[in-house]
C-alpha cells in the first residue's frame, strides 16, 4: 500500500514552494487603488505651492527693503493690478487663448508630421543615414532663427507662426520616436515578425507600443519647442493682423516701458506651459507607467 510522504522535510519543501509562488504573485500584482486626496494634496500640491510662495515672499522682501529699484523689479501689487485690469477689460482670456490655440494646433500638425517621419528614419537605414544628422542639427538650432525667413516666405500671418512651430517641434518628436525604437529589445521585433506582425501592422502593434516611453519623452520636448517657438515668433513678428497673444503682450510691455506688464506676460507664459504639462502630458505619462506596472499608486 502506497504511503504519502508527510515527513517534516517534504512539508518544509512544499511550504518553500508555496512561499515562492506567493512572492511571485505579489510581484506580478499591480496596486491600482486610488491615492487618498489628502495624500495627493500633501505630496503633489503642497510642495509646488510652498515653492511659489517662497519665491513671491523673496520678491516682496526685495521690493519692500528697496534692495532693488521698482524700475527693475516691480511690486507684486503692480503686477496684480495689471492682471485685474486685463480681466476687467475682458482681454485676459482672449490673449491666453490666442497663443494656446496656435500652440496646440501647431503641435498637432508637428505630431502628424514627426511621427511617420520618425518611423521612417528609425526603420529605413538609408533614410536614417540621409536625414538622421539633419534632424539632430535642426533640434539644436534655436527656433528663433526661423522667424526671419518665415516672415519673408509667408509674411505676417498664421502660416508664418505654424512654420516656425513645425520647424521647432518636428525634429524633437521624430528624434524621440527614433530613440524609443532604438531601445526596443530585438527579441520583441523578432517575436512580432514570427507572429506575422510586419509592415504597418508591426509598427502599430509592436514598434509603437514598445517605443512609447521614448516617444512620450519626444512629445513632451516637442510641446516645449512648440511653445518656445511660438513665443519667439509672437515677440519678433508683432502685427495687429495676428491678434494679441502672450508673446506680443510681452513685447508691448517692453515697448511701453511697462515693467509690471512684462512680468505679467512672463508669468502667464510660464503658467500656461506648466498647465499644459500637468493637464495633458502628466496623465498620459502616468497611464503609460501604470500599464507597464511601473506605477504602484495612481
Amino acid at each position: 500500500m502506497a504511503s504519502t510522504d508527510t515527513t517534516p522535510k517534504a512539508t518544509g519543501k512544499n511550504d518553500d514552494l508555496a512561499g515562492l509562488e506567493a512572492g511571485l504573485d505579489a510581484l506580478d500584482a499591480v496596486q491600482t487603488h486610488r491615492t487618498p486626496v489628502r495624500e495627493v494634496l500633501v505630496k503633489k500640491v503642497l510642495p509646488p505651492l510652498l515653492a511659489v510662495s517662497l519665491v513671491l515672499l523673496v520678491w516682496q522682501i526685495l521690493v519692500a527693503t528697496k534692495v532693488t529699484e521698482e524700475t527693475k523689479l516691480p511690486p507684486l501689487s503692480a503686477v496684480w493690478d495689471s492682471l485685474t485690469d486685463m480681466w476687467v477689460q475682458g482681454t485676459l482670456l482672449e490673449v491666453i487663448w490666442t497663443s494656446v490655440s496656435r500652440g496646440l494646433l501647431g503641435f498637432l500638425l508637428a505630431l502628424a508630421i514627426g511621427t511617420p517621419l520618425g518611423l521612417l528614419v528609425a526603420r529605413v537605414k538609408f533614410v536614417r543615414a540621409a536625414i538622421g544628422p539633419i534632424l539632430q542639427g535642426l533640434q539644436s538650432l534655436p527656433s528663433v532663427a526661423w522667424v526671419p525667413p518665415a516672415v519673408l516666405w509667408f509674411g505676417l500671418n498664421d502660416a508664418m507662426m505654424f512654420t516656425v512651430i513645425l520647424l521647432g517641434a518636428v525634429p524633437s518628436i521624430a528624434n524621440g520616436l527614433v530613440s524609443g525604437i532604438d531601445q526596443i529589445p530585438p527579441l520583441y521585433l523578432r517575436a512580432g515578425r514570427t507572429l506575422g506582425a510586419t509592415g504597418l501592422r508591426g509598427a502599430r502593434h509592436i514598434v509603437m507600443p514598445a517605443a512609447l516611453p521614448g516617444y512620450l519623452a519626444g512629445l513632451k520636448q516637442g510641446w516645449a519647442f512648440s511653445w518656445r517657438s511660438l513665443m519667439a515668433a509672437e515677440i519678433i513678428a508683432s502685427s495687429p493682423d495676428l491678434g494679441l497673444g502672450l508673446g506680443q503682450l510681452l513685447e508691448n510691455g517692453r515697448n511701453n516701458i511697462d515693467l509690471p506688464g512684462v512680468f505679467l506676460a512672463i508669468i502667464l507664459i510660464l503658467v500656461v506651459g506648466i498647465a499644459i504639462d500637468l493637464l495633458i502630458f502628466s496623465p498620459v505619462e502616468r497611464w503609460v507607467l501604470r500599464s507597464r506596472g511601473l506605477l504602484v499608486k495612481s
